[in-house]
């Protein structure tokens, strides 16, 4: 339990932080005129609180040592995929008017964008248990 909520905090900053940079940057190319109405702005700060809990809660299956490492990614890229889809549809960040091929294109960039950053985790954190791993050689 003390993983889930711990996950869902960062995961929660981290969606807030690249909700916000996201919107300055729509502000900035909208030449400040990044407005939104009818609770646009509402739905879409709480479509990114559900996406931090989506992608940071299954981040507690990295701790299951009998699950494959395979396994776990699946539980956890599909978990925060899936929820990211279909808040970015239920909120408007994809909107409903675009082509079935834009959204098939932008769900496919999500996909790679939400790997990619994965990747960068997972480097960071090879890198720490290797140097965590040379402090023990080190000590015997």
């Amino acid at each position: 339990m003390k993983g889930i909520l711990k996950g869902s905090l960062r995961g929660v900053g981290m969606a807030l932080f690249m909700f916000c940079a996201v919107c300055i940057v729509f502000d900035i190319v909208g030449g400040g005129n990044f407005a939104r109405e009818n609770y646009d702005m509402t739905k879409m700060i709480v479509g990114a609180l559900i996406c931090g809990i989506a992608w940071g809660a299954p981040s507690v299956v990295y701790t299951k040592e009998n699950l494959p490492r395979p396994m776990q990614i699946l539980i956890h890229m599909g978990i925060g995929c899936v929820v990211y889809t279909a808040v970015a549809f239920a909120v408007g960040w994809i909107p409903a008017a675009l082509s079935p091929g834009k959204k098939i294109l932008i769900v496919a960039c999500q996909i790679a964008l939400a790997f990619a950053i994965w990747f960068g985790f997972h480097l960071h954190y090879k890198k720490e248990a290797k140097r965590m791993n040379e402090k023990i050689r080190e000590m015997n």
